[in-house]
This record gives C-alpha cells, sequence and structure tokens, in this order.
C-alpha cells in the first residue's frame, strides 16, 4: 500500500467578484493513498474532481476559502460521493453568493486536525484574501496547503471586498512564516513555492501596500 501523498489537478473556469468576471486556472489537491483521500478546493470540473479520486473514499471537501472559482464544483461532488464540504464560518456569506441554497455540511475551525490516511493536516485560519481564509498544515508531508493566502512570489489580492491587506500580511508572518522553512507551498493558483523562499518578500509587500 502506498502511503499518503499529494496529488495535483487543474481545472479552468471563471473566478467573478464585484460585477468582473475572469478567466481563471484553479489548483485542485487531493491528499490520501490508494484507499482514502479529502479534495482541497472543488473548482470548476466535479467529473474531473471525481476522476482523479477514482475508486478511493473520498472523506472530505476542504474549502480554503469560498470565493467561487475554489468552491463552485463543491456541492456537485459532495453529491456523488457523499462527501462532506467544510468552510470557515467566517466565509458563509461569499459561500452563499455562488450556492445560496446549500450550506456547507461542518465548519472549518482555527486549530482542528483533518486526518486522512494515517496523518493530519492542521487547520490555520488565515484571513485577509477572505474573512475565512484557511491553510492547512501538513507537517508529515512536508506541506502547506495554502489556498489564495500565499503565492510564489507573495500575498494574495486584497483589492476586491471582504478582503484586507494588513491582516493577510498578518496571517502570513504569524501563521505561516512561522513554519519549517522547507516546508513546501501548494498554492491555489500557479506553482508551488517554499516558506523559506517567501519569507525575504514579505517586507517587500509592507512596503509596497497594494
Amino acid at each position: 500500500m502506498a502511503g499518503a501523498r499529494v496529488e495535483h489537478l487543474v481545472t479552468s473556469g471563471t473566478f467573478s467578484l464585484d460585477g468582473g468576471t475572469w478567466d481563471v486556472d484553479n489548483n485542485v489537491w487531493i491528499v490520501g493513498d490508494d484507499h482514502e483521500v479529502i479534495v482541497i478546493d472543488a473548482a470548476h470540473d466535479a467529473d474531473a474532481i471525481a476522476t482523479a479520486v477514482g475508486d478511493r473514499r473520498l472523506t472530505a471537501i476542504v474549502c480554503t476559502h469560498a470565493h467561487n472559482d475554489h468552491i463552485d464544483a463543491a456541492p456537485e461532488l459532495a453529491s456523488r460521493t457523499g462527501a462532506p464540504v467544510l468552510l470557515h464560518p467566517d466565509d458563509l456569506p461569499l459561500w452563499k453568493q455562488t450556492h445560496p441554497d446549500r450550506a456547507p455540511d461542518a465548519e472549518l475551525t482555527d486549530g482542528q486536525l483533518i486526518p486522512v490516511a494515517g496523518i493530519e493536516l492542521t487547520v490555520l485560519h488565515t484571513p485577509g484574501h477572505a474573512p475565512g481564509a484557511v491553510c492547512l498544515h501538513a507537517p508529515s508531508l512536508g506541506a502547506l496547503f495554502s489556498g489564495d493566502t500565499l503565492f510564489c512570489g507573495g500575498p494574495g489580492a486584497t483589492g476586491r471586498s471582504y478582503s484586507h491587506f494588513p491582516t493577510i500580511i498578518e496571517s502570513i508572518r504569524d501563521r505561516l512564516l512561522t513554519l519549517p522553512g522547507e516546508t513546501v507551498v501548494h498554492t491555489g493558483h500557479g506553482g508551488t513555492t517554499t516558506v523559506a523562499a517567501e519569507a525575504p518578500h514579505l517586507k517587500e509587500w509592507i512596503d509596497r501596500g497594494f
């Protein structure tokens, strides 16, 4: 039996907020083994995600935040697999913009442990990009799933509703840059990075503002 591992899928669709719509490619992360997995951010394409999961048991659909491009396929994937959708409650206003008639199944809380395939992922509440944004730290995999809080080259965007630049900087400084430097950061869009590689960017972004 293969141990817990990280699998990666890219799906394409649109992101809409504040009256604008943009084409986006999203990273969907599947964490688990040959028998059970979780999906982090069910974006755009429930068929593609279900195919990637295959005949493995899907134990949870974890939303790093509730922008539509990260949650638009979550209800369909949940319906097909029976897996619960997990979201931090501070992002319910954003969730309801996309899914007004279907609530998440359970709340994410800071410090919560999500077990899968013999490992645990710790929920880190990292507001700023969105009020209920979370990252997931899997120490046994040397991995952080950062959603749109931290990218290769700096923090996530804070120029739209429900976001706040000083808050995201505080979240990154206090919750993410304190992790081991070699931790691999699996982002919501684009390429991976490491905690150590992003640390020098923090002061630059504070000085630059947004």
